[in-house]
């Protein structure tokens, strides 16, 4: 990553491209940096477990990496313009630009910055979208689950048996809680609330819901 990136940083996301296959780690890092530079106040963030990017209080963009491609999301693709890189897609996991495999599957820097700063202007116009895009509801359920939680599960037969017969939902309120920590002793104590919770048959949000 560019060393004049100095704010708007969220480590976890370096985090996430170091736990993602090698393949998708300079694919991530290019989009990073490219994101980076056409909007240099953008703030990084993670929402439903992937790498998300922020402008004017609203997102701009998110990235996400799974076992064989990569996807990149813009959230207003609907009211931008449409061109042939920018594919509005309802397919499951391909993001606005397709199945991305290498840098090479992705538009030129010129004409991918072209498009960072026109959803940047919708932001800045303040042009709402109420209804999160198709490829990101689509990233959300083909989310992973981290190789380290993996691990953890397969120590404890009834945590992971509790874990696999629950709901996306529920699933996902276990992995985003662990893949969040910020460190990686954070993310240890977390994994082990969760097996001791997943044992007892728990939710992550048990401690909420009404009796």
């Amino acid at each position: 990553m560019s060393a004049k990136i100095k704010s708007g940083i969220d480590e976890r996301i370096d985090a996430y491209i170091e736990r993602r296959e090698e393949f998708a780690k300079p694919v991530l890092k290019h989009i990073r940096k490219l994101v980076h530079k056409a909007c240099p106040e953008t703030e990084e963030t993670i929402k439903w477990g992937f790498p998300h990017f922020d402008y004017k209080g609203e997102m701009l963009c998110s990235m996400a990496a799974f076992k064989q491609h990569c996807a990149f999301t813009f959230w207003k693709a609907s009211l931008m313009k449409k061109n042939k890189s920018l594919e509005l897609t309802e397919r499951s996991a391909m993001g606005h630009l397709g199945k991305i495999k290498s840098i090479k599957d992705l538009p030129s820097d010129k004409e991918l910055v072209s498009m960072i700063r026109e959803a940047m202007d919708l932001n800045e116009k303040g042009i709402k979208i109420k209804k999160a895009p198709a490829a990101i509801r689509s990233a959300v359920k083909e989310i992973s689950i981290p190789d380290y939680f993996s691990k953890a599960l397969n120590k404890n037969k009834k945590a992971k048996e509790t874990f696999y017969a629950f709901s996306p939902s529920h699933k996902r309120e276990y992995t985003e809680w662990i893949a969040d920590a910020k460190t990686e002793a954070t993310r240890e104590k977390r994994m082990e609330k969760a097996i001791e919770w997943l044992s007892e048959g728990k939710s992550r949000n048990w401690k909420y819901i009404k009796n």
